[in-house]
């Protein structure tokens, strides 16, 4: 995974996780990024500290932080959007948390519509698992009553990743 700070073209600046930047460049180019706080699809890199890592390549805190929440602020009122800090931060709680929860979890590629309708129809036993769907699959399993639930950030595969 890789982060990227993105600006829109009003001016806020957000996080956004990416597989690669080829995986950046391709949403960019479909149009499919836009800013969480205004919408606006205008949305470009923004400048960023580099994350260089310490003498002797180790580091001082751990590669993956405790999860923190966001930090506290004083209370907006309630027309304000939320300051780009806190959207940043509570991104990145998001992306640790689905990063715990995929530990916990199997990767089954295309074939996650076929498990998941196995363990709803008892002929396979219940186990957390991840995959990729369509959005139609998606909707048919939902009106099926099978119980999934979309991941807020894109997963790379096992086999894709370095």
């Amino acid at each position: 995974m890789i982060v990227f700070d993105l600006k829109c073209g009003t001016g806020h600046v957000f996080e956004a996780w990416f597989g690669s930047s080829t995986a950046y460049e391709d949403q960019r180019s479909r149009g499919l990024l836009a800013c969480p706080m205004c919408g606006s699809a205008d949305v470009a890199k923004a400048v960023m500290a580099p994350n260089v890592a310490a003498k002797g390549n180790q580091r001082s805190a751990p590669a993956v932080p405790a999860i923190q929440p966001p930090p506290a602020q004083p209370p907006a009122p309630a027309d304000a959007p939320p300051s780009p800090e806190l959207v940043k931060a509570a991104l990145a709680t998001l992306a640790q948390l689905q990063a715990k929860m995929l530990e916990q979890s199997q990767w089954v590629g295309g074939s996650f519509v076929s498990r998941a309708r196995a363990m709803h129809a008892g002929e396979e036993d219940h186990a957390p698992i991840h995959g990729q769907a369509t959005p139609e699959q998606a909707r048919e399993l939902v009106e099926d009553g099978i119980q999934i639930a979309a991941l807020p950030f894109p997963v790379i595969p096992p086999e894709v990743s370095n």
